[in-house]
């Protein structure tokens, strides 16, 4: 892969020939990643486990709400990220799920759908050529550019240049809006495609866009979906969605006030069961008012599954589609694909503006046997499955609203210059993942007044919140939703004094060849690592991983803590003592118990020899740095807690400020005792293991940031950070990937076959880049952060950033919810409750 130094990097992000937001040619948007249309990978990144996913570097940013469900279109303009059954993967390109442009100027005409040809099918190669009558758009080479995506989350656009005399460009948003809670939960895709002629002759244009009927298709037809292990011992469950079914379906004509569409539809039980509801394709009914010979024609129903000529040959002849309202219902094997077109003359010079919305309905998310949920955004629209068109009009009639909303929302960052524009990209591009990270995002309840929420750790690792993970992927949503970030919380403090004694196997023994060993799945006063997977209970069925026993963990407690006193310190919309109130008896629970695993007495809790913490690869063995630091700040966040619900609500806490300021004299008493060497903080105190840790610190980044006293003096937390800084950044290929999480002092491994050690996380990077900046080293922060998105959006890692890289190449589990950290960095270096709509209260 090529490898790019920052200001090439800088480059790469600006791209080439791509149009500035609403001007005609020129850059890229400020501060977006951009690609040439279509063009490949030399040497991507691949997996470094077979069994790990990898798509391939062909995506682009998703498009649909929090917990709606959401499309993805890769920068070849296919369609091809399907993560519509809540918490659930599916990755295929569907042809027939496609924009296309036809156009003429009197004396030639030409028509291409708007992708790369798609490949021919590797498990049904008998089916041939997809779609073999279209013509599809040329993909870009590395000497003559066909076009240019651009994203900033959750703005994408491309511009197609060279191929049609007009100037075609489109944009591609979904209403996510820090601080509102309605409308970012909207299923619904907004494409504003902008028309304009440079020539001196008239063209004549129509723009199309054909759709699959898919509804049905994204629920699981294993009913049992039985849990296994994979190489790496980690648990997983089958998934085999609906794929391909059409038994029922039918699509029809849409006409309301500003609206004409087709919904599609499908077969519908009572109550409405996951995959059912309808897509809407619609367009602005007002443009055949405002434009004088412009032209919608509707074709309810053509045949995806041979050559599409039905559709195409008229399309590509004079760029109309037959205009037919066929509602006949398919059979098993009928696929339908539905099309609308818009068609206009432009005089020279004149230019148009498009707005093309697909939206869908499909309101429930199911799980275990008989456990369902409501999505959120049937709080407005209902759970009738019948409400996209509804969906859609809210959409044509909003939209310039919405985007000019991002556009306030995104302005504080983009305009600080003092941030590298890589940084500023990555700022907005992270936030991907509260959409395509298997989000759920549940109905209100008077339990839960803006519903419950949940990415997952990762489609490898599909399990949602895992706590040690959003210690630091949670920052954006802190500083965005707040709101989300506390319901989540809140799940966390019910979990805590829950108990479920079924056994089960863990993982990480069958990895080191010991066999069976089973543990309870949780134990009363455990903190748990996670809220559960799609397949279960989520939110309450906690625990789902089984990779290592989690109630001996020694990090989770203190993880808790910190973000319940960090949320409270430092949401937006200001301090919520109901939501401390609300979390303080499960915190008090947490530390009680962790703090049963002070073997010794000396106020810490010791690690047990095998991986207890969230580097679960990596055995700490007594008191480590890492848990230890985390303990510490912990205890201060809980007295601070313990005082402010005693002095501004009158609770009684005095019992517990004795105890855990009893247990925090005795921690800092023996913590740097235990653990300084004279230059940094061994990473534990009785493995003997001869490295620096990367993180060992991170509760010390936590108290600063949090104002809490720090954990360790500034000159030792500096000596440390220069110990890390050459030992496991510069002297780790030159400072080129990042940090790797643990080195020996001379920059060696101690294994060189290990795994966590010398794997760069790209979380941990952002938290310690955060922590860098936090102690006033921010050349040194914005090298690793420029490192990381370098490895990223330059190695084809882009909308899928992995939770590891290696030096040889390879990543492990994708779409990670660690990687959103790099809202750590931000929350250390401005005023980010600036943010416009993110202080506003639900």
């Amino acid at each position: 892969m090529a490898r790019f130094g920052l200001s090439a990097l800088t480059t790469l992000l600006k791209g080439k020939g791509s149009p500035r937001a609403g001007a005609a040619g020129g850059q890229a948007p400020a501060a977006s990643w951009s690609r040439p249309f279509g063009l490949g990978w030399e040497q991507p990144y691949t997996v470094r486990y077979a069994s790990n996913l990898d798509d391939g570097p062909n995506h682009g940013m998703p498009l649909g709400g929090f917990g709606a469900g959401c499309i993805g279109r890769g920068t070849d303009g296919s369609f091809n990220l399907w993560h519509l059954d809540g918490g659930e993967h599916w990755f295929g390109t569907l042809p027939d799920c496609q924009f296309a442009l036809f156009e003429s100027d009197g004396e030639q005409s030409r028509a291409h759908a708007l992708a790369v040809k798609p490949p021919v099918d590797a498990s049904r190669p008998e089916a041939g050529e997809p779609l073999s009558a279209w013509s599809w758009y040329p993909a870009s080479t590395p000497d003559q550019t066909t076009g240019t995506y651009a994203a900033r989350y959750p703005l994408s656009s491309t511009q197609y240049t060279g191929v049609f005399n007009a100037e075609v460009r489109y944009e591609a948003f979904s209403p996510i809006l820090p601080g509102d809670y309605q409308r970012t939960s909207y299923p619904v895709a907004v494409f504003v495609w902008t028309l304009t002629n440079p020539t001196n002759r008239p063209l004549d244009l129509s723009l199309l866009l054909s759709w699959r009927n898919t509804t049905g298709w994204f629920t699981n037809t294993d009913p049992t979906a039985a849990v296994e292990f994979r190489d790496d011992g980690s648990p997983e469950h089958n998934y085999v969605p609906a794929i391909g079914r059409s038994q029922g379906q039918r699509n029809r004509w849409v006409d309301q006030p500003g609206l004409q569409g087709v919904l599609l539809e499908g077969e519908r039980s009572t109550p409405v069961a996951e995959g059912q509801g309808q897509w809407c394709l619609a367009t602005d009914a007002g443009l055949i008012e405002r434009h004088p010979g412009l032209s919608i024609q509707r074709c309810s129903r053509w045949d995806p599954s041979g050559s599409g000529a039905e559709l195409w040959e008229p399309f590509a002849r004079d760029g109309s589609i037959p205009d037919s309202n066929n509602d006949r219902r398919s059979a098993d094997q009928g696929p339908a694909s539905a099309a609308l077109a818009v068609r206009c003359q432009l005089e020279p010079g004149q230019s148009l503006e498009i707005p093309l919305v697909i939206s869908w309905d499909l309101p429930v998310t199911a799980f275990a046997t008989g456990t369902r949920a409501l999505r959120r955004y049937t709080d407005v629209f209902g759970s009738s499955g019948d409400n996209a068109a509804a969906i859609a009009a809210e959409a044509l009639r909003d939209w310039r609203d919405w985007r000019a909303q991002i556009e306030a929302w995104q302005r504080p960052v983009l305009e600080r210059a003092d941030l590298p524009e890589p940084l500023r990209m990555a700022l907005f591009n992270e936030l991907y993942d509260l959409a395509s990270g298997g989000s759920l995002w549940s109905a209100a309840s008077p339990e839960d007044p803006v519903g419950r929420f949940g990415v997952l750790e990762c489609l490898d690792y599909a399990w949602y919140e895992s706590l040690d993970v959003r210690l630091y992927g949670s920052f954006a949503l802190l500083q965005l939703w707040p709101e989300l970030d506390k319901s989540v919380l809140r799940s966390f403090a019910r979990a805590i004094p829950a108990a479920d004694a079924t056994p089960r196997p863990i993982g990480w023994y069958f990895t080191q060849g010991k066999g069976r060993v089973e543990a309870a799945r949780k134990l009363a006063g455990a903190t748990p690592h996670d809220l559960g997977a799609p397949n279960e209970r989520p939110w309450d069925a906690t625990n789902y991983t089984a990779y290592q026993d989690c109630n001996l963990w020694k990090d989770l407690a203190s993880d808790f803590v910190l973000q319940v006193w960090r949320t409270f310190k430092l949401a937006p919309s200001g301090e919520d003592l109901r939501f401390l109130a609300d979390c303080w008896p499960a915190a008090v629970q947490a530390l009680r118990y962790l703090k049963t695993f002070d073997a010794n007495d000396d106020g810490l809790p010791d690690n047990g020899g095998a991986p207890d913490q969230t580097f679960d690869d990596w055995p700490l063995k007594g008191v480590s740095a890492y848990c230890g630091a985390l303990w510490i700040a912990a205890l201060e966040a809980a007295l601070a807690m313990a005082q402010r619900l005693q002095l501004d609500l009158g609770l009684d806490t005095s019992g517990e400020q004795r105890e855990f300021g009893s247990w925090l004299e005795q921690s800092r008493a023996n913590f740097d005792a235990l653990l300084w060497n004279g230059e940094y903080y061994n990473i534990d105190a009785e493995s003997g293991t001869p490295v620096v840790m990367a993180d060992q610190l991170c509760g010390d980044f936590y108290a600063r940031l949090l104002g809490l006293p720090a954990v360790v003096a500034d000159e030792r937390a500096r000596s440390s950070l220069q110990a890390v800084k050459e030992a496991c950044f510069e002297g780790f290929r030159g400072g080129q990937l990042g940090v790797a999480n643990g080195l020996r002092r001379d920059g060696t491994p101690l294994d060189p076959n290990g795994t966590h050690p010398l794997e760069v996380w790209t979380g941990i990077n952002f938290g310690l880049a955060a922590y860098y900046r936090l102690m006033g080293e921010t050349g040194t922060a914005f090298a690793i952060t420029g490192a990381v998105v370098e490895q990223v959006y330059a190695g084809g890692l882009q909308f899928r950033t992995p939770e590891a890289i290696t030096a040889v190449n390879t990543f492990r589990a994708c779409h990670y919810l660690r990687a959103m950290a790099i809202w750590a960095v931000w929350a250390t270096h401005t005023n980010w409750q600036a943010i416009p709509g993110a202080e506003r209260q639900p």
